[in-house]
């Protein structure tokens, strides 16, 4: 008893020191059975012996405390080391700051498209500015409908949030008023020749022979457009015929496309390609600074072309470098294909790097948001890791998520010799950080499941099952060795997690490559709720997604 009342007061001294002389019964409490597991057995008389002394230090002046914790080894001084993450300022924004997310409905997001959604979102916050979120569905083909719903949920995971969305679809007639105007300016042009011959002329740095048409001829052919076929004829922007960059040579601002669209139908033919309808609606939304990939740089010269000719002043474009996941796929037409071809079970398929597949995971978005503000708007590539997203995750995870046993290869051993004291009930805390969140009660009747993998090749191997005894095995049999856990440090013994034979919950854990494992776990998991995050003790995080008839299923997420 000296010896757990001296531990329970250096304890509550070191918490009362770094929190202006006042500790927390909960927080010790804590500290011990998180360090000492040899004391969960008396959880209660800890409990109470630690408001005792807590109450006892709290009524000492800090001088006193001081005094009191050099004498049980010294001050401990609390360390904190928290790496401050500030973006770059913005440049020129002295007014009102205007962002916008564009996304194309193609699919869900996915983790490359959470940097620039968030990166725009505290840009947002830090300058009390204005965020736009724009679907630009203006390419029929590239349209899943459901998108439009996913899209908007998946910001609400990541925790964005917009204060104004536009649909692109809806503009159509906007975009038709300003290429009438770019024509009128003398801006663009209608072409009506081949796409492979308008090539062989753009890469020689030679004019096509649309290009000096009269306003009058380019607005006849723009009004006969709607009724010709596709790739008969396009708009072209005027750009410099010679520059450097073929591909900015003369870009195209309208096309025709002949497959129905998923909002409006057959209502339009005429469709605006990305640089056209994006500069339009950052000017007359009044988008002051566009963040986006470097792989934009030369759609961002395509469309100051536009604004020089329609007199309209530029926003400032911000560039930042590639993001590369490693082992996973963020082509959104490749994991549309794997859908429909069954290699995925959907969007949400644990192997994908859409928002939802690593929310499915039990990935929490504040990790994302975390990995994202350090990455920043460098320009340089930026490789991210499933290691250091699981870094970020078990950061936010280890504070949250209560504890529970679990084996992934049960295998039912009936231990031997166990003096009939050792035989009840074994008290485990939810989470031993906070005993103010209960505990577990399994019953060690001897029986008990264990992980195939853990079972010792060696009778000499001593394991210790946590919280209850420790056992050895002889020809395949398990025999009571010794009872502490001092006996099991002294013989090096591994300590494993162990499922009652009573009580044991059939649960389903999906695994990151979409295999599904089947395991055993003890009767307090029924407890947990679907979304929450559970940490499986010494398997890993999982988040439950779903009771099918009886059975929870998990999602992995990492150790």
């Amino acid at each position: 008893m000296d010896k757990l009342k001296k531990l329970i007061k250096k304890q509550a001294l070191i918490n009362a020191t770094n929190h202006g002389g006042q500790a927390q019964p909960g927080a010790v409490m804590g500290m011990i059975m998180g360090n000492h597991p040899e004391y969960r057995k008396q959880a209660g008389e800890v409990s109470k012996l630690a408001s005792q002394i807590v109450g006892e230090i709290n009524n000492m002046s800090p001088e006193v405390q001081k005094q009191e914790l050099d004498k049980l080894g010294g001050y401990v001084e609390k360390k904190k080391t928290e790496k401050v993450n500030r973006l770059a300022d913005l440049p020129d924004a002295d007014g009102e700051v205007v962002l916008r997310f564009a996304p194309n409905p193609s699919g869900p997001l996915h983790i490359g498209h959470a940097r620039a959604a968030i990166l725009n979102q505290e840009y947002r916050k830090r300058y009390g500015g204005k965020l736009i979120l724009r679907v630009e569905d203006t390419d029929p083909r590239r349209v899943d409908p459901e998108a439009y719903q996913m899209i908007p949920e998946d910001l609400k995971w990541m925790q964005v949030e917009w204060d104004e969305e536009i649909i692109q679809s809806d503009r159509m007639d906007i975009y038709y008023q300003h290429a009438e105007e770019l024509i009128r300016r003398g801006g663009a042009y209608m072409c009506t020749c081949p796409g492979d011959v308008f090539k062989e002329l753009k890469d020689a740095s030679k004019s096509c022979p649309h290009r000096d048409a009269t306003v009058e001829e380019n607005l006849k052919l723009w009004e006969e457009m709607p009724e010709t076929g596709e790739g008969e004829m396009v708009l072209r922007v005027k750009t410099d015929i010679q520059h450097k960059n073929p591909a900015i040579r003369d870009w195209v601002a309208m096309r025709v496309v002949e497959d129905t669209h998923p909002r409006v139908g057959s209502k339009y033919r005429v469709y605006p390609m990305m640089n056209f309808s994006v500069a339009v609606d950052d000017h007359l939304c009044g988008v002051t600074h566009v963040l986006r990939g470097k792989d934009h740089l030369a759609n961002s010269e395509k469309q100051e072309y536009l604004y020089n000719h329609m007199d309209w002043g530029v926003p400032q474009f911000i560039h930042y470098g590639r993001l590369k996941m490693e082992d996973i796929l963020l082509s959104t037409s490749k994991a549309k294909q794997g859908i429909e071809d069954g290699t995925y079970s959907g969007w949400d398929d644990p192997r994908l790097g859409t928002i939802r597949a690593i929310a499915k995971r039990g990935i929490q978005a504040e990790a994302i948001r975390k990995l994202m503000m350090e990455i920043g708007v460098k320009i340089a590539d930026s490789t991210v890791s499933w290691k250091k997203i699981y870094g970020l995750n078990r950061g936010f995870l280890e504070d949250k998520a209560n504890r529970y046993f679990m084996v992934a290869n049960p295998w039912l051993v009936q231990v031997k010799n166990v003096p009939g004291s050792l035989l009840g009930i074994v008290k485990r805390p939810l989470h031993p950080d906070h005993p103010d969140r209960g505990m577990r009660e399994l019953e060690f009747d001897s029986q008990v499941y264990l992980d195939r993998e853990d079972i010792p090749s060696s009778s000499n191997k001593v394991l210790r099952l946590m919280d209850a005894v420790n056992i050895t095995f002889q020809d395949g049999e398990a025999h009571y060795h010794s009872e502490g856990i001092d006996e099991a440090r002294k013989a090096k013994a591994k300590i494993v997690q162990w499922v009652p034979l009573n009580g044991v919950v059939v649960i389903e854990v999906v695994m990151p490559d979409a295999t599904v494992v089947t395991g055993y776990a003890e009767h307090s998991i029924s407890q947990v709720k679907v979304e929450d995050v559970v940490q499986l003790e010494r398997v890993g995080f999982a988040r439950l997604d779903q009771i099918n008839g009886h059975i929870p299923r998990f999602y992995y997420a990492h150790k």
